[in-house]
């Protein structure tokens, strides 16, 4: 068995490769972690993982190897290769070659060849790390990845008319991290900075950059620029090869990638107004072979909980993902509509905008009720109030099995009604919230909320009868539904209406990031997010639905926005810093399945 695959780069080219296929030499290296082996040939191993050591650093990021016709080859997932490399993806309608810049001269570009899995797209580095020299070793699920040691020969600073520039001049090409957070941008590279040149630079204030320092991490150097909040464009070029930083506000790079058949990502600075929004996007196609569209919850067994969006989508296995609909923040319970494979996993509430989809690829977006009523064996009557719903209301809830195994108290004199089998089991008074029962697997739980005088109606033994309807009428046929508001665009007319889905004032007029799920004409359905203007001011809900309208929407959906807001591709968080993204109750994934 193989434990342990070891590759130098340089010596590919002599016929000395990784795997099955030759039997490497032992060869010494500076680094003892990268030290060799032995290697069956007879055994042929494709490993993969999630975390890669670059140059010491440890970072969560998706890395493969697979058997090429030209021999073992390896990469690294394109969204952790942009935001942990420093790789410019380009603009492609290519699902086979992905060019990128990175050192490159002038505007020619690398090609890339791409090896997708149906949830990760790898770019081969094999090639690349050839080039230069860089060295590589697996151990269990983690790549070890040592670069080549360079050297910052200069360190220049100007202003432009949009903003600040400082450029980084290297004695050769080496990857960078970038950490943007709210007024600091870090840079971390394998390079190494003779302190007269830290010395001798003094940063000037400038339109935003405020100050520059330089830290030495052993054989790496960290740069911070503290800035007054605005956006960082980090690009390389080569003869010479340099770092460039420019702090502006139009920082978001115009990006239109086909990312697999069906799956488009997009990015750019739409005009709204008199300024300009940067936005990112994914447009997807349901009618793609493969392609399919489901919610997606932190634990799909029980409704209470929330986890970053990124932890979900990569635990659901999701190739692309949006986060959903709202939910209480403390008790983390949802607040609307979230059915999935037929199932009411969580009910409506308020006449909320909603969208339903099949796995046809249809989808409809409307203001959504579910009616529920009991009917007694003696001819009563009860409207219920709500269905498998953190939303608590004076009147008569339902819960059932796909809240999950067992029911938690939301307010205090709560009278619990076990149902099995369409017949009353019980009644339990819980005086104090926080008190749990048992949900009945063929049943439901009966709540009733300060609404003590109907209990009689329900006593053991009794016989009812449930009835389910929503308006519109025919959603039940859907088996996928996720529920926010407000509805923003319905047959390409503006339709928002905050105080008819029962939102506040507030909400309807305040300025926050947004996040939105739309449809075009031909059915091709947009996950949409944005932060701010180029000015700096955020969107109000009908700023939102103008900028969704040029981008071909002809329905339209506001899901929860704010720190919720999140966007999610291959792995990686797409449209922000992962760390600044909040917890999220639910989302919306795109799944691929299929030989890719």
């Amino acid at each position: 068995m193989l434990d342990f695959c070891f590759g130098v780069m340089r010596l590919v080219g002599r016929g000395l490769t990784c795997g099955a296929i030759a039997l490497l030499p032992t060869v010494s290296l500076a680094n003892p972690l990268l030290a060799q082996s032995p290697v069956s040939p007879s055994v042929a191993v494709m490993p993969q993982g999630q975390q890669v050591v670059l140059n010491g650093r440890s970072l969560t990021i998706p890395w493969m190897q697979w058997q090429g016709a030209t021999g073992t080859r390896w990469g690294i997932s394109d969204t952790a290769l942009r935001q942990t490399f420093g790789l410019q993806l380009l603009n492609t309608d290519s699902t086979t070659v992905q060019p990128v810049q990175w050192f490159s001269p002038g505007t020619q570009s690398l090609n890339l060849p791409i090896r997708r899995t149906n949830t990760t797209r790898y770019l081969d580095l094999t090639d690349l790390a050839q080039q230069f020299g860089w060295q590589w070793a697996i151990a269990g699920a983690t790549l070890q990845l040592n670069t080549t040691l360079t050297r910052i020969v200069s360190i220049r600073q100007s202003q432009q008319p949009w903003g600040d520039r400082l450029v980084l001049e290297l004695a050769q090409p080496t990857p960078w991290q970038t950490t943007q957070l709210s007024q600091e941008l870090q840079v971390t590279l394998n390079a190494t900075l003779d302190p007269a040149i830290a010395q001798s630079f003094k940063a000037v204030r400038g339109r935003f950059l405020s100050a520059v320092s330089f830290t030495p991490e052993g054989t790496q150097t960290r740069l911070r620029l503290s800035h007054s909040g605005t956006q960082a464009r980090v690009w390389s070029l080569s003869a010479p090869n340099r770092i460039v930083i420019d702090l502006r506000p139009d920082a978001l790079i115009e990006q239109n990638i086909l990312w697999a058949p069906g799956l488009r990502w997009r990015q750019q600075i739409l005009p709204l107004g008199t300024t300009g929004v940067p936005t990112v996007w994914l447009e997807v196609n349901p009618r793609q072979p493969g392609i399919s569209i489901q919610p997606i919850l932190p634990n799909p067994t029980q409704m209470p909980g929330t986890a970053p969006l990124l932890t979900t989508a990569r635990q659901a296995q999701a190739a692309g993902a949006i986060n959903g609909g709202f939910f209480n923040r403390n008790r983390q319970l949802p607040l609307g509509a979230v059915r999935s494979q037929g199932r009411w996993q969580s009910g409506p509430i308020l006449n909320r905008g909603a969208i339903a989809w099949d796995n046809l690829g249809n989808a409809v977006f409307s203001r959504l009720i579910l009616q529920e009523t009991i009917t007694t064996s003696t001819g009563q009557r009860f409207s219920l109030t709500h269905l498998n719903s953190g939303y608590v209301q004076a009147g008569i809830a339902r819960y059932t099995a796909d809240w999950g195994a067992a029911y938690t108290t939301l307010s205090d004199n709560e009278i619990i009604v076990p149902v099995q089998n369409n017949q009353v089991v019980s009644q339990q008074a819980i005086a104090q919230a926080g008190g749990t029962v048992a949900i009945p697997p063929n049943g439901y739980l009966l709540v009733l909320r300060a609404l003590r005088s109907a209990a009689i109606a329900f006593p053991p033994g009794a016989r009812l009868q449930l009835e389910s309807n929503t308006t519109p009428p025919d959603w039940f046929r859907y088996p996928h539904i996720i529920g926010a508001g407000p509805l923003l665009i319905q047959n390409q007319q503006i339709v928002l209406d905050a105080r008819q889905e029962s939102f506040s004032p507030a909400f309807a007029s305040e300025q926050a990031p947004r996040s939105a799920i739309a449809q075009r004409a031909d059915g091709t359905l947009l996950f949409v997010t944005t932060y701010q203007r180029l000015d700096g001011s955020s969107l109000t809900l009908l700023d939102f639905a103008q900028l969704l309208q040029p981008l071909g929407a002809v329905q339209a959906l506001n899901l929860d926005g704010g720190s919720s807001t999140t966007l999610f591709l291959g792995g990686q968080i797409i449209d922000r810093d992962p760390r600044t993204a909040a917890r999220v109750h639910n989302g919306i994934g795109i799944f691929l399945r299929g030989n890719p």
